[in-house]
């Protein structure tokens, strides 16, 4: 046993593999196609292949979970909407009623809902997850969002969620009122952006209301100015949701499973696994660029290019699962699409 003032991360593989990438290459070029001509489904099949370690790609048993938790800085009047919503919204969820819920039957996910942090007691259900750290976290404004303890605590439990589902693909949302002001701050102090261009209009705030919103952020990162080092930072600005998704980024990056990245909040979550682990990237699919702004910016900090731009921004992990489809597109072409030779079709003339 480990006290939950020790941060123990997994062990991580580079899934960089030289003689697998050229053998994935040479397949993919071999295809009856010109070079590149499925372009960004033939970049996504190479992450795929190395991650699996395999130039025949198995996807098993998908999973998504959603974390929920609440944030003390609701109290400031960021959001557009009250804190109630967190739990009238992870109610909705458990009922099958939310569009992460229409979206995972789709694509055969299955899908649990975690409490991180919610600010009430929920009762228990089969798709729910009791993992609580606190009933919301602290008032960034008046002091730090947790202790360092919990911040530890939060990452530890993201892990251990990981390591009981089965399968080898994993998809992430999160839903709580006002989660995109700490999603901003964890940005602007981990990446030296200027605050003013990542934050955004949340919950669809009017011009007042995300003047208010920046001013609030404005003096709550400089409240905790001192703070540099990443896990500081989760404690300082973080929230409870955003810090078990990363312990569960990084847990999965340590089994070599697919991870799919929703929005700016799973985003946000990315940023700081890969601060811990940098080679938690390798593992990482970043599945849509979010309406919200600085997401672009959160994408440029961590060198990801997204697979789709539907101009959402409704986070759950609802983006992470619309890409799925094109996952399952660079399966099938890998495997089942013919080479020049089978096909007997000719090759790019050499001059």
């Amino acid at each position: 046993m480990t006290d939950n003032t020790s941060l123990l991360l997994p062990p991580i593989e580079p899934t960089a593999d030289p003689v697998l990438a050229a053998r994935l290459q040479q397949r993919i070029d071999n295809k009856t196609k010109p070079p590149g001509a499925l372009g960004r489904l033939e970049t996504l099949a190479l992450q795929l292949g190395l991650i699996q370690r395999s130039e025949a790609l198995a996807f098993d048993a998908p999973q998504m979970v959603v974390f929920a938790a609440d944030h003390g800085i609701a109290a400031e009047g960021v959001s557009a909407f009250p804190q109630a919503v967190t739990l009238q919204m992870v109610g909705n969820m458990l009922a099958g009623g939310a569009a992460i819920n229409v979206f995972a039957r789709q694509h055969g996910f299955a899908l649990q809902v975690v409490d991180a942090g919610v600010a009430a007691d929920l009762a228990a259900h089969p798709q729910l997850l009791q993992r609580k750290i606190a009933p919301g976290t602290a008032n960034i404004c008046e002091g730090p969002a947790m202790s360092m303890a919990q911040a530890v605590q939060a990452l530890h439990a993201g892990m251990a969620v990981v390591k009981d589902l089965p399968g080898n693909v994993v998809a992430f949302g999160e839903m709580g009122i006002a989660n995109t002001s700490p999603a901003a701050l964890l940005l602007a102090r981990l990446s030296g952006l200027p605050l003013a261009d990542v934050v955004g209009r949340g919950t669809g705030l009017d011009d007042v209301q995300l003047a208010h919103k920046q001013a609030v952020l404005t003096r709550a990162l400089a409240r905790h100015a001192e703070v540099q080092e990443p896990l500081a930072v989760l404690a300082a600005l973080g929230g409870f949701e955003i810090a078990m998704m990363s312990g569960a980024m990084l847990q999965a990056a340590s089994e070599r499973r697919v991870v799919l990245v929703d929005g700016f909040i799973a985003g946000a979550a990315a940023l700081l696994a890969c601060a811990l682990q940098p080679v938690t990237k390798d593992y990482l699919v970043f599945c849509h660029r979010s309406a919200e702004r600085g997401h672009h910016l959160l994408l440029a900090q961590l060198q990801a290019t997204p697979l789709l731009d539907l101009d959402m921004r409704l986070g759950e992990g609802t983006g992470a699962l619309l890409a799925w489809p094109l996952l399952q597109s660079a399966s099938l072409f890998l495997a089942e699409m013919a080479s020049f030779d089978s096909a007997g079709v000719s090759g790019k003339t050499e001059t």
